[in-house]
This record gives structure tokens, sequence and C-alpha cells, in this order.
């Protein structure tokens, strides 16, 4: 059975024009955590409010509106200080989840290989880390065993202690991945690399499988991919490169998660072209593009060859696709497949495609 919640958010005067697809994003994100989501509650506020996020006055209303509902959980679209997590608690009797604490949630469900199960719990601990989370707030992923008294040890003493030991296990541990990794990527290969990036449920994996004609993981939810695939594919006669499908990004993206993924998105690194997935029929996309060049800033992978594609092109009209720019492709029909293959080819003349 699913957990029955209420998401609440403050709007501020930098958030006027994209809360509403924040929030629909947050919503989406609840969902694949497994949550169904009650309500809504925004409140406008010049700034959050530095005790409780959203008042005194207003976390007793969203407290007596949770009771109505009988609802279980409490979703934050801001992320919430330590303090404030502890006030607004104290108002509200229910588990309390931010927007950091939803993402990192959503990568423990999604995680599938030891390697990506290293890193969300990596993140999940330098979080708790730095925040101080209190056992009633823990994520259902955190490890058992954490947070238990020692002898002469306060429960935040032994929790520092022990997160930090566990935290230096798993940085060994990622360590030995990014070697094995840096081995393989010095084995000789033939055909260059094409890495797809985007923002997430964009459709890379669909478009992964579409375009080399093979059977990725695929799946209509917010971070559906973490562990990264490398396809080979198909562009001309005698002419192939190798397809690496990637984490998808989001706005704002935890900074321990990119920390945690590095080994992961060392990949994009060794990457000869970066190939752009939008979704043609997202009107946020130029939000969205723009988060991801922020994280490929963040990642210095601003001097990396890329090129843009627009996939989905079969949920836009026919008149709504623009010619002559980025090509337009539908992993889902097959069409623009070509017209990408072309001018994958034109951006990657200067590599040995054989």
């Amino acid at each position: 059975m699913s957990a029955r919640a209420i998401v609440i958010a403050v709007e501020t005067r930098a958030m006027e024009e994209s809360i509403g697809a924040e929030l629909g994003e947050f919503e989406a994100l609840a969902h694949a955590a497994g949550a169904t989501v009650l309500e809504r509650i925004v409140q406008r506020r010049d700034a959050v409010d530095p005790a409780t996020l959203v008042g005194s006055g207003k976390a007793r209303e969203i407290a007596q509106r949770a009771e109505e509902l009988q609802a279980g959980l409490l979703f934050t679209l801001n992320d919430l200080r330590p303090r404030q997590r502890k006030n607004l608690e104290k108002i509200v009797p229910l588990p309390i989840v931010d927007r950091t604490m939803l993402i990192l949630d959503v990568f423990a469900r999604h995680a599938r290989s030891s390697e990506g199960k290293l890193q969300v719990e990596l993140a999940q601990l330098r979080y708790r880390q730095s925040n101080l989370i209190g056992v009633g707030a823990d994520l259902s992923r955190l490890g058992g065993g954490i947070g238990t008294r020692g002898p002469g040890e306060t429960k935040l003493e032994v929790d520092r202690r022990r997160i930090g030991e566990r935290i230096s296990v798993l940085n060994r541990q990622l360590a030995q991945v990014r070697r094995r990794r840096a081995i393989r990527r010095c084995a000789p290969h033939r055909e260059p690399l094409v890495a797809l990036v985007g923002y997430t449920n964009v459709g890379k994996s669909s478009l992964l499988n579409a375009f080399t004609r093979s059977n990725a993981y695929v799946a209509d939810r917010p971070f559906a991919t973490l562990d990264p695939t490398i396809r080979r594919a198909y562009l001309a006669p005698h002419s192939y490169v190798r397809v690496a499908d990637t984490v998808g990004f989001i706005t704002d993206l935890p900074k321990d998660l990119v920390n945690a993924f590095r080994a992961t998105l060392e990949e994009l690194r060794e990457a000869d072209l970066l190939l752009h997935v939008l979704d043609a029929s997202n009107p946020q996309w130029p939000r969205q593009e723009r988060a991801v060049e922020a994280i490929l800033h963040e990642l210095e992978l601003d001097r990396t060859a890329r090129l843009r594609v627009f996939n989905k092109s079969d949920l836009m009209p026919a008149e709504a696709i623009r010619e002559g720019g980025a090509p337009y492709v539908s992993a889902k029909t097959g069409a623009g497949l070509d017209a990408l293959r072309s001018s994958l080819a034109d951006s990657l003349s200067g590599f040995s495609l054989r």
C-alpha cells in the first residue's frame, strides 16, 4: 500500500516562473518513491521562514489538514535545514522528506548494480552526516546499525563516528571501481564513444534501444537508469560508434549525488561527443537544458563536443518541428533516426569510424 502524503512548497520570487514545473517533477518523484499525493499546499513568501520553513501558523494549518486527510507523510519541495526540520516536526507530527531526501530515495529504489548501490549509500550517508537527521526521518535504504549507542559516547557522537567509518569504506570501494573502469578504458577501441546526456525521463534509454537495436531497461519514471550501458551503433556502411547511456539529470541535482556518482559519470569524460537529448514535447525543455548544461559545467565538460537532438517528436504536431536545426527523432516510431546517424557522422568526421 502506498504512503498517503501531502506536498508543501514555499514559492519565493525566484521560483515564480518555475514553481509549477518543479512541483510537477517533485510529485512524479514522490510517485516513483511509492507515495500517493493527496494534496498540494503552496505558500507564497518573500523568503522561507528560517525557523519552520512555512511559518508556525501555516505549519499548524498543514498539521490540521494532514489529520483531516489521514496523511502519513509530508513532502517539502524546499530543502530543509536541520533546525527547520526539528521545529516543523514538533508542529506536524509526521515523517518529513525534503527534495534531496526524496531524490536519494528514488535513486536507492532504482539502483540495481552493486556499484550503483554503493554510490547511493555514499550519497545518503553524506547527506545524513551534513544534516544530522534523527532516526525518525531516516530514509528506508540507510543501513541498519548506524547510530547505536556505545559506552561513554552520546548517540550523536556515535552517529558521526560510524557514518564517517562507513563513508571511508565506501570511498575505498568506489576507488576500486574507478580503477577498474580506467583499466577498461585503456583497452583499445576502434570506434569513438558517444555519451547520451539529458534531463531525467527525456527518453535516453529508449533512444539507445532504438538507435542500437538493444534492450536496455526503460521505464516512464524519473531516474529509471542509474547504471551506465554501452552499446555499438551503426552509422553507415563500415562506420560504427559506441553509445553510452548515463544517469539523467534534474534541476539542482544534489551535490552529494553528483559527487557519489563521479565514478559512473567518468564515462562522460572519456566521450568523444555528448549527445544532449531533449524532450521536444515538453515546453519546459529550455529550463531542463540549462540544468543539464550547469551540471556538465560542474563536471568540467564544457570543452567536450556536443550535439543536440530532440526526442519524442511523435508527440508534437508536424508544423511545430523546426527544420535546419537540431535533428528531431522519435525513439518510439523510429522517425528521424537516419538523420541523426548522418548528423553524428558529420560531427565525428575527424574520427575513424571503422
